[in-house]
């Protein structure tokens, strides 16, 4: 599957999203800067919103709409929390002709159906629910309706509701989907990324996997690399001194950098299944064991366990020949310290 010209796969390298949420603080400028440094720290795409708060939810201040809970917007309600963090609509043609200036694929989180038809003049090249959209089964068909990469944030849902979406991508004629490993805490604590439970989806689903990651530092980007995740996502802020809804939970340029520096050096080390050593590491087999001379030895004396040994470095036989050799004769006199060879055994081994 492809996201612009980048390919998914476990054989390709990690695809890497910015996400952009509310970090522009409703500074436009803030936001166009921000795509910049999303490609100076080595995003591969940068991921927007694409909400009013009234196509997300309604005014009402009323104990349903409070939010409460311990999180970092207690005290406000849904429809203020909204109207202070979403990307205005006007902004998202600039926006994207930026990204893709920068190099960057950019794309979107539709919240309803009229942000899907809206991102399909934007030509965006696929569509990212949310976390807490992944219930909104109308809104997945018609995203996955458009035949284009369905990516799916997998933190408030159970196994059932995966598979309803999967499901439902499935019968809408779309099999391009990926399933991101989320915790739905912000910021996450480490021991709750359950990372494993990315490895057991792919099973699962028949899906490509990876991460939307809300923990702070680089170690559950690391792990999920590891686990063969083909898709990181975390949010990204210009500066925290910004502020904003998600500044708490997001990574700056140098976090957000090193993160990628970390992702990268991590698919190196994976690396392939081989078992051909490199020309280094051929070097330096001289520094492993061999059979050498640990007493001098004169022509027909016999080989034993106290003029030979296995010991580095590496320029005698095999330590595999040590029990073949001892006892016969030498067929030359051999100074300490010589390597031996199937030369100066007598008898062919």
């Amino acid at each position: 599957m492809k996201i612009g010209h980048f390919e998914i796969s476990v054989d390709s390298k990690t695809f890497i999203i910015a996400e952009l949420s509310a970090n522009h603080n409703g500074d436009k400028e803030i936001a166009l800067k921000t795509i910049k440094a999303a490609k100076e720290a080595g995003a591969d795409a940068i991921k927007l919103q694409t909400y009013t708060p009234d196509t997300i939810t309604i005014d009402c201040d009323n104990k349903y709409f409070q939010i409460e809970g311990g999180t970092l917007w207690d005290g406000k309600t849904l429809y203020d929390l909204y109207a202070e963090a979403y990307t205005p609509w006007e902004w998202h043609e600039e926006l994207f002709n930026a990204a893709r200036r920068e190099g960057l694929i950019v794309f979107s989180s539709p919240f309803d159906k009229t942000a899907v038809d809206f991102l399909e003049e934007l030509d965006t090249p696929a569509y990212k629910i949310a976390s807490f959209e992944i219930q909104d089964i109308p809104l997945i068909e018609y995203a996955a309706s458009k035949g284009k990469p369905i990516i799916m944030s997998t933190g408030i849902a159970t196994e059932e509701d995966i598979q309803l979406a999967v499901d439902t991508c499935r019968k809408a004629g779309n099999e391009e989907i990926i399933l991101l490993k989320c915790t739905s805490s912000y910021p996450a604590p480490v021991e709750l990324a359950n990372l494993r439970t990315m490895v057991e989806m792919k099973k699962r689903f028949g899906v490509e996997v990876g991460l939307s990651d809300h923990t702070l530092g680089n170690t559950v980007p690391i792990v999920a690399t590891s686990l063969g995740a083909t898709v990181i996502e975390k949010h990204f802020i210009l500066d925290k001194s910004i502020g904003g809804p998600d500044a708490d939970f997001s990574l700056d340029l140098e976090e957000f950098s090193s993160m990628v520096i970390a992702v990268r050096e991590a698919e190196k080390a994976l690396g392939e299944v081989t078992y051909e050593l490199s020309d280094k590491v051929e070097k330096n087999k001289k520094f492993a064991r061999s059979l050498f001379a640990v007493k001098d030895i004169k022509k027909g004396e016999i080989f034993t366990d106290k003029n030979v040994k296995s010991i580095r470095p590496g320029y005698g036989l095999h330590p595999k020949y040590l029990d073949k050799i001892l006892n016969r004769q030498s067929k030359a006199s051999i100074q300490k310290g010589t390597p031996i060879s199937k030369d100066v055994i007598k008898d062919i081994i």
